[in-house]
């Protein structure tokens, strides 16, 4: 399952959880690209519930569409993971090292408070 909700004009939510095959890739891209349409220096919440890897399939959509993928991440400044398994957390942050102008912060899925105050800016550090 993935779902993405637009949380005013500079904000998604994202709720990731299972295995995505390549159909639902494709459509989860769609999502996420129609709904950042208009969005600059954004913020995302990602939620990871429960989390696999997708299937080949799914990554090669993922990869056929690195090119817009790149032009949205762009539009984001700040990203908060929600997870409570560990090295999805710590990947997330190393990927915020990877991708410039991004900031990830990982949080556990109870401190879904303290990482919206993040992505507005307030309360802990950056």
């Amino acid at each position: 399952m993935f779902t993405v909700e637009k949380v005013g004009s500079d904000r998604l939510d994202i709720e990731m959880s299972g295995k995505l095959d390549s159909e639902e890739m494709r459509s989860a891209l769609d999502e996420l690209l129609d709904k950042s349409a208009d969005i600059q220096n954004g913020k995302m919440l990602f939620d990871i519930v429960e989390y696999h890897l997708p299937s080949l399939g799914a990554m090669g959509v993922e990869l056929s569409r690195l090119p817009s993928m790149m032009r949205f991440i762009r539009k984001f400044d700040r990203a908060a993971v929600l997870s409570d398994t560990n090295w999805v957390k710590k990947v997330s942050e190393a990927e915020g090292f990877l991708i410039p102008g991004l900031d990830i912060k990982s949080f556990n899925r109870d401190q879904r408070d303290q990482a919206e105050a993040w992505l507005e800016g307030f309360g802990t550090d950056s």
